[in-house]
């Protein structure tokens, strides 16, 4: 009698804390049966899985030494062939910079099941835990989420022309090692070199820490950090206000507000 084919769950394990988990994913994650986690899964969401669950590390850091895509993508496949219920947990959501759809393409086009299990992405964790908003009435019409990166490791420089808009909120996944060629195209490009930037490290996670500034100043702000890096540039990053905040470029909490026009 042939083995009954196991599914794949894409879940996102949200900013890190165990408790922005959504309950969807806790479930995912607690009925694994195998887990192949991302780099910036906490220990403490690894350790929700079964202590029978297999569990891989997938790595997937950037710059650092991770299992290719295209080995993560035959694993899943293999264990769910098994009969398996395998789970891929990526941190924030997976569809946000996390090849999701590659995933899902490959899988499904191979008869496996793949369910899409949504999280908290880096950008809302960042917003909440830095007191400011993503979109402010009046002044941030749109944020946008966009890399810095191309496939391979390039500067994506033409398509941050578009985030030039002074109405719009950009927010920069995995911008760090590209920060000054990112404030040049987008200086280049028509955006206020005096535009509030916000650079937040770890959102979501302990030791969290933002240091705001401005677009022109942009470069050396980001260089010196160490862990995930979101990159939030617009007029909402002067509104932000958190004991973990440096302000390099400090930002009068009434012209803000002004300029937004609440």
């Amino acid at each position: 009698m042939p083995r009954e084919a196991g599914r794949v769950l894409l879940v996102g394990a949200g900013p890190g804390a165990a408790d922005l988990l959504t309950v969807r994913a806790l479930r995912a994650v607690e009925t694994a049966q195998a887990l192949l986690y991302d780099a910036l899964v906490c220990d403490e969401v690894v350790a929700l899985a079964p202590r029978a669950c297999l569990k891989i590390r997938a790595g997937k850091r950037s710059g650092k030494a991770s299992m290719a895509q295209a080995e993560i993508n035959q694993l899943m496949l293999t264990l769910a062939r098994r009969g398996l219920r395998v789970v891929r947990l990526k941190g924030g959501d997976s569809s946000v910079f996390g090849r999701s759809g590659e995933e899902a393409a490959f899988l499904r086009e191979r008869g496996v099941a793949v369910e899409v299990v949504p999280g908290i992405t880096a950008a809302s964790a960042a917003a909440a835990e830095f007191g400011f908003p993503l979109t402010h009435r009046g002044g941030a019409a749109r944020v946008v989420l966009a890399t810095a990166r191309r496939d391979g490791g390039g500067f994506a420089g033409a398509e941050l022309e578009a985030l030039a808009d002074p109405a719009t909120t950009a927010v920069l996944y995995m911008g760090r090692e590209v920060a000054a060629a990112a404030s040049a195209s987008l200086i280049r490009a028509g955006r206020s070199p005096a535009t509030p930037v916000l650079v937040v490290e770890n959102a979501g996670r302990p030791g969290a820490r933002a240091v705001r500034t401005t677009l022109d100043a942009l470069a050396p702000a980001a260089g010196d950090r160490d862990g995930p890096t979101l990159i939030v540039i617009g007029e909402v990053a002067a509104l932000a206000k958190s004991p973990a905040l440096v302000d390099l470029r400090p930002f009068e909490e009434g012209v803000a507000i002004a300029q937004l026009a609440v």
